[in-house]
């Protein structure tokens, strides 16, 4: 059985137990307006696929705040403050771990998300990616007061709300291996990931609420990358029991309408 047959066996399974696989797709480090990031919005706009961009504040350009304002299917969220690693030598990076006083911290996330506010308008909603997928638990609760509404990063949540006031949700399939090469992981490491977690939430082996979340980097895609994610949009487009959610649907925010793609059949 091919690893595009193993998914549609799964979807099925959803379909034939009355309930829908949710996903969504979250798009880390952007800064600008490029090739690769039009590339990006033009796939998911020719699907109606929403797109969860997760800008840099620190970095941006004006360009990005044009090509979002051009585009109906993005939400833009805020991706750590300037994505600069302040582990000391021979740590895991980290922007947001304990390696700077908490208040620094917080008040670069906060003038962050108030740039991004500004920039982006109803179009940004109140969300935190850490930079590596990498927060210090003491940060963690520093976020509601900071004005953010939602956290997310990699792997299966351990809570809904890991403190009063802020929803997480994960992304679950890295389309990049990192630590060899940086290509395209495979069609058959990709699709086995996003079968594991659908499994586990449809019988109960993980948060049956947490959508499934796909993670790309526009900036580093190959093409083996760009085809992968073009035919699993398409394919997952065309499967009844599948929701593409918006990222203000995901973590339960204001801003603009909030976009559902389901199946075509549904």
């Amino acid at each position: 059985m091919s690893a595009w047959q193993r998914l549609d066996r799964e979807l099925d399974a959803w379909r034939a137990s009355g309930r829908r696989a949710t996903l969504w797709c979250r798009d880390d480090d952007a800064s600008r307006d490029s090739p690769a990031l039009q590339q990006l919005l033009g796939m998911a706009a020719a699907m109606q696929v929403p797109i969860a961009l997760a800008a840099i504040p620190a970095e941006l350009e004006a360009s990005l705040v044009d090509a979002v304002a051009a585009s109906d299917i993005v939400t833009v969220i805020q991706h750590g403050y300037a994505h600069r690693n302040h582990a000391p030598p021979g740590a895991r990076k980290s922007e947001l771990g304990a390696h700077r006083a908490v208040t620094a911290i917080v008040d670069d996330l906060r003038h962050g998300r108030a740039a991004l506010a500004r920039g982006f308008g109803e179009r940004f909603a109140a969300v935190l990616v850490p930079p590596w997928n990498r927060i210090a638990p003491e940060i963690v609760q520093h976020l509601p007061d900071a004005g953010f509404r939602g956290l997310s990063t990699f792997g299966p949540r351990a809570a809904v709300s890991p403190v009063p006031g802020l929803t997480q949700c994960n992304t679950h399939v890295d389309l990049i291996a990192w630590r060899t090469g940086r290509v395209f992981v495979g069609v058959d490491h990709a699709i086995g990931r996003l079968v594991e977690h659908l499994a586990a939430r449809r019988e109960g082996r993980a948060d049956a609420s947490e959508p499934s979340g796909i993670l790309t980097h526009h900036l580093d895609l190959d093409d083996a990358g760009w085809r992968f994610l073009t035919d699993l949009m398409a394919r997952t487009c065309e499967h009844e029991a599948v929701d593409w959610l918006d990222a203000r649907v995901v973590f339960g925010v204001g801003g603009g309408a909030p976009r559902v793609t389901s199946g075509r059949s549904a």
